[in-house]
């Protein structure tokens, strides 16, 4: 079974562009080796960072939306983990439309 996902991913401020480049399309080919599908990426842009990270005050957001199965995450988060381009990772799952009508449906009629 897939499920939706966003990955927001922090790279740092020193990187070129095409090293942003070469990134970016790391990630995209892990996950489809991975199985996920329907990858939306976002290039979010150089910002500042709420606090430091690793001496690093600003940081280049990058946002993935994807489809994938479960046993796809663990395998692209270790990679981010390991990797000295990026700064901070998060990966959250996404709730479905047909998910969230079900939860109000079932609350108005408790």
């Amino acid at each position: 079974m897939t499920t939706s996902y966003e990955t927001m991913y922090i790279l740092r401020p020193d990187l070129g562009d095409e090293q942003v480049e070469q990134a970016v399309a790391k990630y995209q080919n892990l996950l489809r080796e991975q199985g996920a599908e329907d990858i939306q990426i976002q290039n979010r842009g150089k910002r500042r960072l709420a606090y430091e990270i690793k001496r690093h005050r600003d940081g280049i957001y990058i946002q993935l939306n994807y489809t994938a199965p479960a046993t796809a995450i663990a395998p692209f988060e270790r990679a981010m983990r390991l990797s000295e381009d990026v700064i901070r990772y998060l990966t959250i799952k996404q709730e479905l439309e047909e998910d969230k009508t079900a939860k109000v449906a079932a609350n108005a009629t408790a």
